[in-house]
């Protein structure tokens, strides 16, 4: 008879039982009973294997639709890469930065210590070697101690299905839902972690899921895989791991939050010891192994995580940001954008770069020491190497940063705005050797001679498209002058040069045509501005009134020491991935944008400005051969000396970085100065960075060409007075030397230049552009001056 009979009919006398409510158990006991119902079968272990689950029945589930579930999931689960650190290093090895989206080094297991790989399998998953996807003693054992606890105190997840877990984390990123539902804790999501479980059981050996599951798993302060947090925790790989440290860290994995050895290191120890003790009764320790671990203390040597440009050493932030644009925007790391950002964050990436350590520290120390961080002012210098397009240094004085309170900054003034720069600055006369370059490929000899008056009205200039006139001529705007009052033609190009004399320069602009000089700029790397817009067919190009960096600038100077062979800018030399593996980079791209003799030319010319020129006073040690323009803009709101020996470029940019700063009655670097110009503000940091980047370099040295001398000045020409402006701008004197013609004999005259006509080109007034000379950027005065 039923107990329930038995409560309705009369009481038995010998029957002990009483009746009682009945209490409501909890969905962790009616799941202990439902394994223990279903016994060793395999849906038991599909439904109840790692979460204390509510009975079947209590979910409406039945074996045959718990099958069907499970023979609905596609068994073709794949193992995505993983998320790795990249490490950027400088052209002698030394560590940059390192940069990641998770910090993990992925190892092999010989690289792993085998205290750690046995420690993690005893403390998660003591039977990982015996069992299979579903350890079903353990799913019993689990869910009996969970059924009479009423809690959930122990786990039956096999270390294969913690593993698929991970992968399904990893998989889903920066995406924090998704991470959740990786995470969640549901039937359907165990179902599908036991299936993908059985076929990684299928297709690996238990040693490669373990390998996997330790570069897998996450240990803390950002720390993935056991290599990361080897280091992290205790700065050692992880193959020289001892006893008591990985079993720390094994014991890590299960909460890394509430077992963190900085912040509770009690926890952490009393949890070590756990794992200890767990080696001792899988028989991996002896019990003195045990005592000894025991006794030891934590021993942290830890590392705090470094990640990204911000962390770089030496002032190297600004070039780790320029190879960071460099991986993400050229195709050759990656089809798409998100292909390349995927690269950068999580590749793994062994970057070696062009940047030289001992260069950068010499560049870094000249705009430190000549220019203080909390001067109203900044200065940038970038170093390249003839021939090559290397950038071997780059470097300001604000360092990399985001508190502007200790005047940090994240703007590369170095690079254009595309390359993690800003809108960039006027190179003045800096960009004159443009002009003389343009000329000189445009047929005009060396010699060229023009009246360059004092001031001039901005004459009608020949554009690719039309024509460019002065609507303002007679007003201020609608006329350029020199900067010194004394300074009125006629010059030739030597002299011109070495005073930067811009009228000779202007008419130089309106014989060859504002095309002339914007194709040249473009071949020499000037593509556009350093904002990205397009450069402006305007009279004031040439005299440097549309920004750009100081990087373009110094490749434009590498090209004329590399004899006319411009070579994009190179920043990475080669990337392997932590296997060794080589990653395709950017190639070496060098083309000849002008004739050596055009070079040779631009090199004696400007060789001419540091010996008897503006920049005569900025010689280098030992007398090194150097060549060089300085630049400074209208109220010294910029100032440039771009310099270079025959195999070492230089450009040095000095001003305000944000809307110019005039720099007149000012302190600088602790000195004071009545007003700043190329010679004097950049010049010198240039001279120092140099004299300490060149130490050790071969002494090279130019193909001069001789350019003989301009006649004497008559005082009383005949003809159009020097300061009229209307001299015919093709005149060159008798016997005046061919574009970079060579002579043995300096005292040997070049051969005569080719016939040409002595008329300014032919203005075509059916096709022209007609510019008003209103506007900052549109001034056809340019808002420029030398010194």
């Amino acid at each position: 008879m039923s107990r329930k009979s038995r409560r309705i009919s009369s009481p038995d006398p010998g029957d002990t039982w009483v009746p009682r409510t009945r209490r409501r158990e909890s969905p962790l006991a009616m799941a202990g009973h439902a394994v223990k119902f279903l016994g060793y079968s395999t849906l038991a272990g599909v439904l109840l294997a790692g979460v204390a689950l509510p009975a079947a029945g209590a979910l409406g589930l039945t074996a045959k639709n718990t099958a069907d579930n499970f023979d609905s999931i596609p068994d073709d689960f794949k193992t995505p890469p993983l998320s790795q650190a990249s490490q950027i290093f400088d052209a002698k090895g030394g560590l940059i930065a390192k940069v990641y989206e998770r910090d993990r080094t992925v190892i092999p297991a010989d690289q792993m210590s085998p205290l750690i790989r046995q420690a993690q399998v005893d403390i998660e998953d003591a039977r990982f070697y015996e069992h299979g996807a579903v350890d079903l003693k353990g799913v019993l054992r689990a869910a009996t101690k969970n059924a009479e606890s009423g809690t959930t105190v122990q786990g039956a997840s096999t270390l294969t299905q913690q593993y698929v877990k991970n992968v399904n984390v990893e998989k889903a990123g920066d995406d924090q839902a998704a991470v959740l539902e990786a995470q969640r804790k549901t039937l359907g999501r165990k179902i599908q972690e036991l299936k993908y479980a059985i076929k990684l059981e299928e297709d690996l050996t238990k040693d490669q899921i373990l390998t996997n599951y330790l570069n897998i798993t996450f240990y803390g302060h950002q720390a993935y895989g056991i290599q990361a947090a080897s280091q992290r925790y205790f700065s050692k790989d992880a193959k020289d791991l001892t006893v008591p440290e990985a079993a720390m860290l094994a014991g890590l994995v299960q909460n890394p939050s509430q077992y963190d050895p900085k912040l509770h290191p009690v926890a952490a120890q009393k949890r070590r010891d756990t794992v200890i003790d767990k080696m001792v009764e899988n028989k991996h320790l002896t019990a003195a192994q045990a005592r000894d671990a025991k006794a030891t203390p934590l021993g942290l040597k830890y590392k705090d995580p470094q990640n990204g440009c911000i962390t770089a050493n030496a002032g190297m932030g600004f070039f780790c940001d320029y190879v960071r644009h460099v991986v993400k925007q050229d195709p050759v790391f990656g089809k798409s954008a998100a292909e390349r950002k995927k690269l950068w964050d999580q590749g793994g990436l062994n970057i070696s770069t062009t940047l030289d350590p001992d260069k950068q520290a010499a560049a870094q120390n000249a705009v430190t020491k000549k220019v203080y961080v909390t001067d109203p002012v900044s200065a940038a210098i970038t170093m390249v190497e003839p021939g090559s397009g290397k950038i071997l240094a780059m470097a300001q004085t604000r360092p990399y940063g985001l508190d502007p309170d200790k005047n940090q900054t994240v703007v590369n003034y170095n690079a254009d705005a595309g390359m993690g720069g800003g809108n960039g600055f006027q190179p003045g006369s800096n960009f004159k050797p443009i002009v003389a370059a343009a000329a000189l490929e445009a047929g005009l000899p060396a010699t060229q001679i023009y009246p360059a008056p004092n001031r001039m009205d901005w004459p009608t200039m020949k554009t690719c498209d039309g024509t460019w006139k002065n609507l303002e001529k007679g007003k201020k705007g609608g006329s350029i002058p020199n900067e010194s009052e004394k300074e009125s033609g006629p010059y030739d190009l030597k002299q011109a040069m070495a005073l930067s004399v811009n009228t000779y320069f202007v008419q130089m602009e309106q014989e060859i045509g504002l095309c002339a000089v914007k194709q040249m700029a473009n071949k020499l790397g000037v593509a556009t501005k350093a904002s990205g817009d397009p450069l402006q067919e305007l009279p004031a190009l040439g005299l440097g009134t549309q920004e750009v960096s100081p990087l373009v600038m110094a490749n434009v100077y590498a090209t004329f020491a590399a004899e006319g062979t411009y070579c994009a800018p190179l920043a990475i030399n080669r990337i392997t991935t932590v296997d060794g593996k080589d990653v395709p980079v950017v190639p070496a791209k060098c083309e000849r944008v002008m004739s050596e003799d055009t070079a040779d030319v631009i090199n004696t010319v400007l060789l001419g400005v540091t010996e008897k020129g503006t920049a005569r006073e900025l010689g280098l040690d030992g007398d090194r051969q150097i060549a060089g323009k300085t630049g400074t803009t209208d109220e010294k709101k910029s100032a440039w000396f771009s310099g270079y020996t025959a195999n070492l470029a230089a450009s040095v940019w000095l001003g305000g970085p944000a809307k110019g700063v005039p720099m007149k009655n000012i302190r600088i670097g602790g000195k004071y100065y009545q007003e700043i110009f190329g010679a004097t503000g950049p010049g010198p940091i240039w001279q120092l960075a140099m004299n300490q980047a060149l130490k050790g370099m071969p002494r090279d040295t130019f193909d001069t060409v001789y350019i003989p001398d301009p006649p004497k000045r008559d005082p009383n020409p005949s003809g159009s007075p020097s300061g009229s402006g209307t001299a015919s701008p093709g005149t060159a004197p008798t016997g005046a030397g061919a574009p970079g013609g060579r002579t043995a004999d300096p005292g040997r005259t070049a051969d005569p230049g080719r016939p040409r006509s002595t008329q300014p080109a032919e203005q075509h007034t059916d096709q022209h552009t007609e510019q008003t000379g209103r506007g900052d950027g549109d001034r056809p005065d340019g808002s420029q001056n030398d010194g």
